[in-house]
C-alpha cells in the first residue's frame, strides 16, 4: 500500500509558529524532504525530532523526484517542507506535488505559516480579492508584461523579492503604478519585523540596506476603466510613448498598440510614417 505525501507548513521566522498537528506528523513520517536540509535540521533539533532527510531544490534533477515518488509508492510516508512557510508556494516542491498526483498518491496539506498571507492581512489594503505573482520574471519582455498587468490590476497584487533586487524592482514599479499605495513587509514574525507603507517613492527613501526577503503588497488600480478603454483614450502618440516608457522597442510598441486598439499593425505603422 502506498504512503502519503504531507505538505507541512513550517515557521517563517518565529519557531513557535508551527501547529501541533505539524509537529505530530513530522514525528510520524518516515522521511522528510527539505529544500535545505541544514535549515530544516535546525527546526527539527528545536522540536527534538530525528528523521532521515532528503534534499530537493529547484535545480534537482528528475531522478530525485522519481526517487521520492518511488519511496511513497513503496509505502513510506513523506513530509515535504520548504525553508520557511508553506511548501509549493513559489517553491520547487510544486513539481513533487504534480508528480505525486500523476501517481495517484494521497496529498495531505498541513496548514500553517505563509508569508504572503501574513503580509496581506497586515497591509491594510483590500483583502477580498488578490493576485499572488511571486517573484517577477527575469526575462525582460516577460517582466514588462507582468508589470503592465500590475498597472491595471483591479485587485491587490502580492510580490516576493530578494533583498539585492528590491530597489531595482521598486524603481520598475515607480513609473508603472504612480501614486498607488504599497506595503513592504519584512522580517515577519521576527524581532525586527517591519511594515513600510506609502507610495513607491516614499518606500524607496525608507530603505537603506535591504536584508532578508521582502513581501511587496500593491494596492489595486482604483480607475474604473479597463485596460483597453484607458489606453485607447490616449492619442496614438501618447499610446506609443506609454509603451516606450515601459522600455518596449519600436516593433513591440507598434504590435501592442495595434492589439490594444484592435486594428492591423500596418495601420499603426503608417501613422508613424506620416
Amino acid at each position: 500500500m502506498a504512503g502519503k505525501l504531507y505538505l507541512i507548513a513550517t515557521p517563517i521566522g518565529n519557531l513557535e509558529d508551527i501547529t501541533l498537528r505539524a509537529v505530530r506528523i513530522l514525528k510520524e513520517v518516515d522521511i522528510i524532504v527539505a529544500e535545505d536540509t541544514r535549515h530544516t535540521l535546525q527546526l527539527l533539533n528545536h522540536l527534538e525530532i530525528s528523521k532521515p532527510l532528503i534534499s530537493y531544490q529547484r535545480h534537482s534533477d528528475e531522478k530525485r523526484i522519481k526517487e521520492i515518488i518511488e519511496k511513497i509508492l513503496e509505502g513510506k510516508n513523506i513530509a515535504l517542507v520548504t525553508d520557511a512557510g508553506t511548501p509549493a508556494i513559489s517553491d520547487p516542491g510544486e513539481e513533487i506535488v504534480k508528480e505525486a498526483i500523476e501517481n495517484n498518491i494521497d496529498i495531505v496539506p498541513i496548514p500553517g505559516a505563509c508569508a504572503l498571507i501574513c503580509a496581506l492581512i497586515s497591509s491594510g489594503l483590500d483583502t477580498k480579492e488578490f493576485t499572488f505573482i511571486g517573484f517577477l520574471p527575469m526575462n525582460n519582455k516577460n517582466r514588462k508584461e507582468k508589470l503592465q498587468e500590475i498597472k491595471f490590476a483591479k485587485n491587490t497584487t502580492i510580490l516576493y523579492e530578494a533583498p539585492h533586487k528590491l530597489k531595482e524592482t521598486l524603481k520598475d514599479l515607480e513609473d508603472i503604478i504612480e501614486n498607488r499605495k504599497i506595503v513592504l513587509a519584512h522580517e515577519m514574525t521576527k524581532i525586527h519585523e517591519s511594515f513600510e507603507r506609502g507610495t513607491v517613492k516614499e518606500c524607496i527613501n525608507k530603505i537603506t540596506e535591504p536584508k532578508g526577503e521582502y513581501v511587496i503588497i500593491i494596492d489595486k488600480n482604483q480607475n474604473n476603466a479597463n485596460d483597453a478603454e484607458e489606453l485607447n483614450k490616449l492619442s496614438i502618440e501618447e499610446h506609443y510613448k506609454y509603451y516606450e516608457k515601459l522600455g518596449y522597442q519600436n516593433k513591440e510598441i507598434i504590435k501592442q498598440v495595434a492589439k490594444d486598439r484592435n486594428v492591423p499593425k500596418n495601420e499603426i505603422y503608417k501613422q508613424f510614417i506620416k
